[in-house]
């Protein structure tokens, strides 16, 4: 076959793979999964499977701890679920002040250092807050953090400010289910 009938015959392939690389990617829609975290504490859903790493920490008196967190990004959103059960010396009788502690830590990540929406209320009879705030680039940080006995849990959504309210953060945040 001669180098000219051979290029004749393969332009229409090529021509047919540019045209399909043109097309717009498909997009399989996300599937969920249960979470079950570190001793059984809690579970959520998240669209895949996480990363799970064990984070070595000490209370203000010295003690030792471990906080679970297990984090997954996906789709231009992150998603991080974290718990810890803190010791004996960590005084737990007035767990506004533990979530608080919560809020100010994270409050240095936020445009103009201050949360836009914070709400305060029970969740399945623990203390918890939920807030919102605004993160460099247009991205919202939205977080639950919640305090159950000695059993401290963290929710956390970073995507586009539209993004922390929409469906995927809702069906995430709502399907936070304690032991």
């Amino acid at each position: 076959m001669s180098f000219s009938r051979r290029v004749f015959l393969a332009a229409p392939l090529l021509a047919a793979t540019g045209s399909a690389q043109a097309q717009k990617k498909l997009e399989m829609p996300l599937t969920w999964y249960g979470v079950r975290v570190e001793d059984n504490a809690f579970t959520v859903e998240m669209p895949g499977i996480p990363d799970h790493r064990v984070v070595n920490d000490v209370s203000a008196r010295g003690t030792a701890f471990q906080l679970h967190s297990y984090s997954l990004e996906t789709g231009g959103y992150s998603y991080v679920a974290q718990t810890a059960l803190y010791p004996a010396d960590v005084d737990i009788t007035q767990p506004r002040l533990i979530l608080q502690a919560s809020l100010n830590g994270r409050v240095q990540q936020l445009v103009g250092r201050q949360w836009t929406k914070t709400d305060w209320r029970q969740v399945a009879g623990a203390a918890a807050v939920e807030s919102v705030g605004a993160v460099a680039g247009g991205n919202g940080l939205r977080q639950l953090t919640l305090l159950k006995e000695r059993r401290f849990v963290s929710l956390a959504f970073l995507g586009n400010a539209a993004g922390a309210t929409g469906v995927e953060a809702e069906r995430f945040f709502k399907s936070l289910k304690l032991a």
